[in-house]
């Protein structure tokens, strides 16, 4: 019998730009845009930026994506989109209601993603951080964090393609401040559930959503547990390239059994209390299946199935880059815009030929400049058809 579980794909790098996806180095975006401003001013960072929201995903990638049989799509995205003080009439919201009308149109649900928020949630550069999470720390941006929420649920409570609201994207916190990450989901929960009553809210743990048992307590109708998983980290992340699947990793024998073994808690979790687990990001370094890559992907999905987790592959589409998860479509010549040989590499170098090569960088934007890994789709598509979502519905084309 097929089900209804969430499998689908997240469009990264879009709504929060990414370093490594851009193939370059992971800077905080806000660096990014700073220096962007420096040059340029703010009406030509206004440009800059429409011109990449509207140009690097399209209706057509959701398009793709809903024709290899996935059923949702998660949205990572920037609090900046929404400025300081969050308000319905948030330019963010332009880039929301158009995702969400796209895939009204070819019938996926959304996961709106809060990828960075307010001081940052981790130190980490996709939380657009310089390295400590100030969040924690300050109640005032706690609040900023509230009322974004609310504006969101308020606007989207009543639309049937939003699946749900994954609240906080790998959160960290030291073990004394525990209490304070239990706190804050609680009054997220109470704020969004005032206005809306019918989405999901997802809850991700500690430590870059894998510490979960401390969310027990916060469980009800309606709340479901998000996980991240990219173990053994050296494998999936190329950090060491000398290493394979299955074998000696970290000097522990990785294989199938092994990643059950490591998943099996989750598993348990989500027995105990009745909750259903969501993946929301897991992903591979892909470099022609030399090391065992694709057969990592294929046995990490079939433990997924076994343990009936939704998930959502990272991510859709990035320069092709030796480190951290390929894209499903990737960008592999060596443009300008990407220039490996460096000094200067990737995104930064927008920074330099944006005025003479503006529209050589926005057509290089474009999904149509980007190589489809076909091994990694037939692998996905093989999981993403067992979704009884998408069995009834004609894809527009």
């Amino acid at each position: 019998m097929v089900d209804s579980r969430l499998r689908g794909v997240n469009i990264g790098g879009w709504l929060l730009m990414e370093g490594y996806l851009l193939g370059g180095r992971n800077i905080p975006e806000c660096e990014f845009k700073r220096k962007f401003r420096r040059i340029y001013g703010n009406r030509e960072l206004d440009r800059f930026e429409n011109c990449f929201y509207n140009n690097f995903i399209t209706e057509d990638d959701i398009r793709h994506i809903s024709l290899w049989g996935a059923n949702c799509i998660r949205i990572p995205f920037n609090f900046r989109l929404f400025g300081t003080n969050p308000s319905s009439k948030s330019k963010g919201f332009c880039y929301l209601d158009k995702i969400l009308s796209f895939s009204k149109k070819y019938k996926l649900k959304v996961i709106l993603d809060l990828h960075a928020t307010y001081g940052g949630q981790n130190p980490d550069w996709h939380a657009d951080n310089r390295g400590k999470a100030c969040l924690w720390g300050m109640p005032s941006l706690q609040k900023k964090t509230y009322k974004l929420w609310e504006i969101i649920a308020t606007r989207y409570k009543e639309e049937d393609y939003l699946y749900g609201y994954d609240v906080l994207n790998e959160p960290v916190v030291d073990k004394e401040k525990l209490p304070i990450l239990k706190k804050f989901y609680s009054n997220i929960i109470e704020r969004i559930r005032k206005v809306d009553k019918k989405h999901i809210i997802f809850l991700e743990g500690n430590l870059w959503a894998q510490q979960i048992d401390f969310l027990k307590d916060l469980l009800r109708e309606k709340v479901n547990i998000s996980i991240h998983t990219y173990q053994p980290l050296n494998f999936t992340f190329n950090f060491n390239p000398n290493v394979s699947y299955p074998g000696l990793i970290d000097k522990v024998m990785w294989d199938k059994n092994r990643i059950r073994k490591y998943l099996n808690p989750y598993y348990e979790f989500s027995r105990r209390y009745k909750v259903n687990i969501f993946v929301g990001e897991f992903g591979i370094n892909y470099r022609k299946n030399c090391a065992g890559e694709l057969t990592y992907l294929n046995d990490i999905l079939e433990i997924f199935e076994e343990y009936a987790f939704s998930y959502t592959y990272w991510t859709y589409k990035a320069v092709y880059g030796f480190i951290f998860p390929n894209g499903i479509y990737q960008y592999l010549n060596n443009s300008p815009f990407i220039k490996r040989e460096g000094p200067v590499y990737g995104w930064e170098n927008y920074l330099k030929l944006w005025k003479s090569k503006k529209k050589e960088i926005i057509s290089f934007w474009k999904t149509d400049n980007f190589y489809l890994n076909k091994r990694i789709v037939d692998i996905l598509r093989k999981f993403f058809r067992l979704s009884s979502f998408n069995k009834s519905k004609e894809v527009v084309k």
